[in-house]
């Protein structure tokens, strides 16, 4: 009976572990499953799918595996289409996890902020330094949202402004509800052009400001004194009103120059005409004046036509404010240099001065309305701070660019070029390089 008893129990152990071994295969064969996304097979199991209970859970298995592989499909669909959708959208867009990681940034953002490289994953703090942007992000959290924000982006060597809105995406991970889109429209433009407004009427009114004073002083003081004021100082008064009333025409007459420029008011030139000549007239005119004579401006322009599409008058414009410029500026070193070159069908031409020069921190804004290098001399010679600017948008009408180059107290080059009537000859092109030019060789040292 004993002996019995243990052949019973130890044939139930045999049949405990045998299951027990077919239960941990079944369970390492549905992890493996589970992981790999791959249905549990009959053939692995035969013998333990015959049971009714274990191909039910079986099947249930297989079921629940294809769900999940198909929400997953579903899932990466859904982020490969929103994802394509962010692309195609002109504004930069970021979302952010609960952690602020960079989720997903589109093109659009990586343009605005090319310095950020390869983001996703990165903390937003690490690819956008700005204190504003990431306390807008701390308030958008707490709020679950925030409302629209004008935001600075310092990087290095320009400044961005951004109008951000932000919204929060619950359903975008489920791991992870806190996830936030943030939207960035870019009016770094706009602020510019809100900026240069300001500084155009702040200058404008500076600029208004002394020369109506000056005349509104003298007549009160004509008006106020009558037959009192002597003949002596009635003229010294009358020439001081007539200097300011030209002062102020000109600078109208500058505004409204730079206003029709600006506008694109005026159509591109297509008259043909001879660039040397209009040069040597210009530099004749000046001559016949008295203001230069020939020991004071040297030509260095070819013999032969250059033959450009242009207005005469503009040109000229361009030509008398820049000699107009050198003069204020050349001081006892009065020596002006005008030559022009031809090359790879454009024409460059230069006013060269010895004056004092344009300090380096000044160069890049010279073309500005009216910025000036020395202001006290600039009000002096009766500038308006407009010359330049206007000469700018003339070139650039003309389809061609300006440039100055200068050193402090070693004078100052002003460049501008102008595309050529036609392709040049090749013995126009042999003569700009060689004889044509008189004293060529150091026209642009």
């Amino acid at each position: 009976m004993g002996s019995s008893l243990v052949i019973i129990l130890a044939l139930a152990l045999a049949v405990a572990l045998w299951r027990l071994g077919v239960q941990r295969r079944f369970i390492r064969h549905l992890s493996q499953a589970v992981a790999n996304d791959q249905a549990l097979l009959r053939s692995r199991e035969a013998g333990l799918y015959r049971n009714g209970f274990w191909n039910r859970f079986r099947l249930q298995v297989n079921a629940l595996i294809d769900e999940l592989k198909h929400v997953r499909s579903e899932r990466a669909t859904q982020v490969g289409q929103l994802q394509a959708t962010l692309e195609s959208i002109r504004e930069a867009v970021l979302i952010l996890d609960a952690d602020n990681r960079i989720v997903l940034a589109n093109d659009a953002l990586r343009e605005l902020f090319p310095a950020s490289g390869k983001i996703a994953g990165q903390r937003v703090e690490a690819v956008f330094p700005s204190s504003a942007f990431l306390s807008y992000i701390a308030e958008a959290r707490r709020e679950d949202g925030a409302a629209l924000r004008e935001i600075e982006f310092r990087m290095p060597g320009k400044i961005i402004w951004a109008e951000a809105t932000c919204s929060l995406i619950p359903d975008f991970n489920e791991d992870d509800p806190g996830s936030m889109l943030f939207v960035l429209h870019d009016i770094t433009r706009l602020k510019q052009l809100e900026s240069m407004r300001k500084d155009f009427v702040a200058n404008v009114s500076h600029e208004l400001r002394t020369p109506l004073s000056m005349i509104k002083g003298y007549v009160e003081t004509l008006v106020d004194g009558g037959t009192e004021v002597k003949e002596r100082d009635r003229e010294k008064f009358l020439r001081t009103i007539q200097k300011h009333a030209d002062r102020l025409h000109a600078l109208l007459e500058d505004l409204l120059t730079l206003s029709r420029l600006e506008q694109g008011r005026e159509q591109a030139p297509d008259t043909r005409l001879d660039l040397a000549n209009l040069i040597r007239e210009t530099a004749a005119n000046y001559h016949d004046a008295g203001l230069l004579d020939t020991e004071r401006l040297r030509l260095r322009i070819p013999d032969e036509d250059i033959p450009v599409l242009g207005d005469s008058a503009r040109l000229n414009q361009v030509l008398e404010n820049l000699i107009d410029n050198a003069i204020k500026y050349c001081g006892e070193r009065l020596l002006i240099e005008i030559g022009a070159r031809l090359e790879n069908g454009h024409v460059t031409v230069w006013i060269r001065d010895q004056g004092v020069g344009i300090a380096a921190q000044d160069l890049p804004r010279i073309f500005e309305r009216f910025y000036r290098v020395d202001k006290g001399r600039s009000r002096e010679k009766g500038g308006t701070g407009l010359g330049l600017s206007i000469v700018k948008h003339i070139v650039q009408l003309h389809g061609g660019h300006v440039w100055a180059e200068s050193r402090q107290d070693d004078g100052a080059t002003f460049f501008f070029t102008l595309p050529l009537a036609g392709a040049p000859s090749a013995e126009t092109v042999r003569n700009a390089g060689g004889a044509g030019l008189t004293e060529s060789s150091t026209a642009d040292d």
